[in-house]
């Protein structure tokens, strides 16, 4: 069998790496085995967060939601409640814009709640 040389293949695949770790810290942008190491744990960590980031936005338009309700004397669970009763298809995050946004809107669908 003939030899295979991999200069060029192996040098490729190293440079991607390096490039990707640019502005990591020491020699996690320098060095190519501990460089590759903190790359795959770069990548996990950007998998994780993709998901904690949904949960993160959900739990900031429900505070928003809750403080906008409450300055109108309705708690959140109340207000959600009322929500589903009179059969209102907002989501959180169009009635945490509405909240911060234009508090006569929220108003009104306040009132169209608590009739």
């Amino acid at each position: 069998m003939t030899r295979v040389k991999r200069g060029s293949v192996a040098r490729k695949r190293r440079r991607k790496i390096l490039k990707f770790n640019k502005g990591f810290k020491g020699s996690h942008s320098t060095l190519f085995r501990t460089a590759n190491q903190q790359a795959m744990k770069a990548l996990r960590y950007a998998y994780i967060d993709r998901r904690n980031r949904k949960r993160e936005f959900r739990k900031l338009w429900i505070r928003r939601i809750n403080a906008s309700s409450r300055s109108y004397g309705l708690s959140y669970s109340q207000f959600i409640y009322g929500l589903k009763k009179s059969n209102i298809l907002l989501n959180r995050k169009v009635l945490a814009q509405i909240g911060v946004l234009d508090p006569i809107s929220f108003k009104q669908i306040l009132d169209l709640i608590t009739q």
